[in-house]
């Protein structure tokens, strides 16, 4: 469908009342987005490098860490850029793909999480079937549809608010996302809104599926010690991640669609608006890490060597 915006810039007036202190956002942030880099980077190399880490568990662990850098490149260089910045403006393509970056990595975020889900499932549930269910093939197939079916959720999204008439320019939030822009038409959006509301339904389902997962993870593991501690070890954090993340996009979704500016102050929702794209990028391998013992031991075993070989080259170089 022929675009008929008449708009091509966007204005971003999230970071209009946080000028007198952007300059310590700004410091926040620079340290912020080096650390997610460096954690979730640290995680994916450990994993890649040690093979005997290739088992289904941690290949899903690596392509959370890998969607959280996806997501982060969507919104940090942007915002940092903002910060400095008097003029918060962003392109109309530049806003479409910002968009799109940051939601499908969310809903990215849910489908890992429920394929990591039914990993625990059989491994816990049905250990004997475990390795015939769970192939490489299936691993793969798990990876693909993590990504694919986000992906293709947020295009056919993108190309549906492209096609909209927008009859404004300010979007109230600190970064770009598809809602944003379709209450900007002035045309009808009966379209878009029934889509919405089917992504909404089928990530929800996601929601429900890896909850009634955990109902059976739970009735399975109180029944030995040695289940509660493989529970505790491998599905407490999923559990943690799955909380966080729903919350945060519960909220953002609930906000952009149903709220109003009287109900929360611009500070509050602009955190809200952003903790799923700083909360779990940290948290996820920070829990995981700590928590699998695999994955912690080759962590231990990495800066180890790393800070082993830094002392030695530290007398050859004076």
């Amino acid at each position: 469908m022929q675009n008929l915006s008449r708009v091509s810039v966007f204005e971003l007036t999230g970071l209009n009342f946080t000028s007198e202190y952007k300059y310590f956002l700004f410091s926040l942030t620079l340290l912020c987005y080096p650390f997610i880099l460096m954690v979730n980077i640290t995680v994916i190399y450990v994993i890649v490098i040690n093979k005997h880490l290739y088992e289904p568990m941690y290949i899903f662990l690596c392509n959370l860490c890998m969607n959280a850098l996806y997501g982060t490149l969507g919104f940090y260089p942007k915002f940092l850029y903002d910060l400095l910045s008097d003029h918060h403006v962003i392109s109309y393509l530049g806003c479409l793909v910002q968009a799109f970056v940051i939601y499908s990595s969310a809903l990215c975020e849910f489908s890992t999480l429920t394929v990591m889900a039914v990993d625990r499932y059989l491994a816990i549930c049905r250990p004997l079937e475990y390795h015939r269910i769970m192939t490489n093939n299936m691993v793969i197939m798990c990876v693909i549809f993590s990504w694919f079916s986000p992906l293709m959720c947020m295009l056919v999204g993108v190309l549906l608010s492209s096609s909209l008439t927008l009859c404004g320019s300010y979007i109230d939030k600190l970064y770009c996302e598809n809602w944003s822009v379709v209450k900007l038409s002035c045309s009808s959006t009966m379209l878009n809104n029934v889509y919405g509301y089917i992504i909404i339904i089928v990530y929800f389902i996601h929601s429900l599926f890896i909850m009634c997962s955990y109902i059976k993870l739970i009735d399975t593991s109180i029944r030995s010690k040695e289940e509660r501690s493989k529970f505790v070890q491998t599905c407490l954090p999923h559990l943690l991640s799955l909380l966080n993340v729903t919350v945060a996009l519960l909220f953002d979704v609930m906000f952009t669609r149903y709220g109003t500016t009287r109900n929360f102050s611009q500070d509050l929702r602009n955190f809200l608006a952003i903790e799923f794209l700083v909360i779990p990028p940290i948290l996820n391998p920070l829990i995981y890490g700590l928590k699998l013992k695999k994955i912690r031991s080759q962590l231990m075993r990495f800066y180890h060597r790393n800070i082993i070989r830094d002392i030695g080259d530290m007398p050859r170089q004076m």
